[in-house]
């Protein structure tokens, strides 16, 4: 992780730690280092770039100031509007574009926003580039044998545009009812859309496959974005499909890369048995590329002991999408995600999405003829607790060798029937203390015995 960008994007509190100038220097640099990458390939074309934004106040801002930057360095943006993190991936992607921006902090309150940069193939974008914008934002920049204290501005034919691009996002939405491989018909749907992105895409994707939708959270305003909404608030959506007993219901975050569900008894369904299911879909079908699906040390110790029952292997990275996808990349696996519902399907996409997730999770509906319970029942998750600590310095805290030794002590007792994870969060000041055990009051007590140790050395900021 550097200085500004952590595991996905520079997020931060709008205009206190992520301001309006920030992005408009980052916009300044993506514009300027596309044009001198094509410049010295040959190519006088401007770069193109694709921008899409969440439902966030500031995310006008953030768009304007990044597209000024942008066309003050000669690159022309082209505005997708209101749109979901992954339709950004995928116009990226298939028209060719240098780079995608979108601007989200995900499923973070109003108040935070973030940027987050794809490249031409629609991944996250690689940290050889956002080292160089972080040396630019510390005005400390060497590239090409020359150092830039400031960045030449285009001038005259050279400025660039701007191009409205909903089209863009109209042909993602068509994208994603082309791969629907069964009509809905029959079948009560659930839809939270968080206030966030989805809110004009996702009735529109379930009623065109034939489903009847129930729609809740659809009414961004600027303010109220995941509050009390979406796959970090469940309720509502439980509630939803318990009283109008519906068949299933799903729930995405802001940016839509993240999706959960709802079996028809108002259960929640996590990632990890999202991954399950389909996993085991696709091993029937003998679609699982090297019988292995991608998780992240943060999956649920059921989901494992799930996975050895039905004979499939499963590979753990750090936690982060973006690392999930760089396993799955490297090794050819279609199947990754994590338990918070980023869930990639490397043959369709190249990043968590959402949508997706929901689409494909009514596929092994449709194709077993059977209920979203029945398929998630072999997943038998372990009592967690997961305790979230504010510090000052991660790194301090993490270093410091008694907290080292409390995780460590708790690691010999839960041996065999559990275990304990404690990491840095890549984009917030915490540190996160998990804990899988036998029960919920031996988590807790055992998450304690390194919390305790954490405020005790005045790591823990109020």
């Amino acid at each position: 992780m550097g200085k500004y960008f952590g595991t996905d994007g520079f997020r931060g509190e709008a205009n206190n730690t992520l301001t309006a100038d920030h992005a408009y220097r980052v916009g300044r640099f993506l514009g300027w280092y596309f044009g001198e990458l094509k410049r010295r390939a040959g190519s006088s074309d401007a770069p193109r770039v694709v921008i899409g934004k969440d439902t966030r106040r500031s995310s006008y801002m953030f768009e304007y100031t990044l597209i000024a930057g942008l066309t003050a360095s000669g690159a022309d943006a082209y505005m997708l509007h209101v749109t979901t993190t992954p339709s950004v991936a995928y116009i990226a992607r298939v028209d060719e574009f240098d780079c995608g921006i979108m601007i989200s902090a995900s499923h973070n309150p109003y108040y935070d926003n973030g940027i987050k940069l794809l490249n031409s193939h629609g991944e996250k974008m690689d940290e050889e580039t956002i080292s160089l914008i972080e040396d630019y934002l510390d005005g400390k920049l060497e590239l090409f044998g020359e150092k830039y204290v400031e960045l030449p501005y285009a001038t005259r034919e050279r400025i660039g545009k701007t191009v409205d691009y909903a089209s863009g996002r109209n042909r993602y939405i068509g994208y994603l009812i082309s791969l629907g491989m069964y009509s809905f018909r029959g079948m009560k749907v659930g839809l939270d859309c968080a206030n966030g992105c989805t809110w004009n895409i996702a009735k529109s994707v379930f009623e065109a496959l034939g489903a009847t939708t129930y729609v809740i959270n659809a009414q961004p305003d600027g303010f109220n974005i995941n509050e009390n909404a979406g796959s970090t608030h469940m309720e509502g959506l439980q509630r939803l499909v318990k009283e109008n007993k519906l068949d299933v219901g799903f729930a995405f975050d802001g940016d839509a890369d993240r999706c959960l569900c709802v079996d028809e008894h108002g259960d929640v369904v996590s990632g990890d048995k999202i991954l399950y299911l389909y996993g085991l879909y696709m091993k029937e079908r003998g679609k699982l590329v090297g019988n292995t699906i991608v998780t992240t040390v943060m999956s649920n110790y059921g989901l494992f002991k799930a996975l050895d029952d039905a004979g499939i292997d499963y590979a753990k990275t750090d936690v982060g999408d973006k690392y999930v996808y760089e396993y799955m990349s490297t090794h050819g696996n279609r199947l990754g995600g994590e338990q918070s519902g980023h869930i990639i399907f490397s043959k369709y996409a190249t990043t968590g999405d959402g949508l997706l997730t929901s689409l494909k999770v009514m596929e092994v509906i449709m194709a077993k003829k059977t209920t979203l319970s029945k398929l998630a029942e072999p997943v038998k998750n372990y009592p967690q607790v997961l305790v979230n600590i504010r510090v000052a310095d991660k790194e301090k805290a993490m270093d410091d060798k008694e907290v080292v030794a409390a995780v460590k002590k708790v690691e010999k007792k839960v041996k065999g029937g559990g275990r304990i994870l404690v990491r840095q969060s890549g984009t917030e000041p915490l540190i996160r203390v998990m804990v899988e055990a036998e029960s919920k009051e031996l988590c807790s007590n055992y998450a304690e015995e390194v919390v305790s140790v954490l405020r005790k050395n005045g790591h823990e900021v109020k």
